[in-house]
């Protein structure tokens, strides 16, 4: 299952609107005792990371009970996370500093999805 985004992911993410402000969609489930892992990589990425890039967390929260889902689309969290740009994202997850906390997010996760948004106009 896919955890971790790719070079080609990356780049693709970039090349639509690097400037204009996006906020990630992060839908997590945890590994066997994974919740624990994540929560060091949640503390660092809050402590060093999402301010130098100008991020903001928009919500944090556990998953409840499902109202519309088939068998196994439940999360354990959602996370989501405003950005200024495509362009501060990629930065961050390129910045070799960062890099060494992701196998904290890697070891966490049994499967992610990690989806950028655009607001609806007004």
């Amino acid at each position: 299952m896919a955890v971790d985004p790719r070079g080609s992911d990356l780049k693709a993410f970039l090349a639509d609107d690097p400037d204009e402000p996006v906020v990630m969609v992060n839908l997590l489930r945890y590994a066997e005792g994974g919740r624990e892992s994540y929560a060091k990589y949640a503390a660092a990425l809050r402590d060093r990371f999402l301010e130098r890039y100008g991020a903001k967390v928009l919500y944090a929260g556990d998953g409840d009970t499902a109202l519309v889902a088939e068998d196994g689309q439940q999360w354990d969290a959602v996370l989501l996370v405003r950005y200024p740009s495509r362009r501060a994202f990629t930065a961050m997850v390129a910045d070799p500093e960062y890099q060494k906390i992701t196998h904290f997010r890697t070891e966490a996760l049994s499967e992610a999805v990690l989806q950028p948004t655009r607001p609806w106009p007004s």
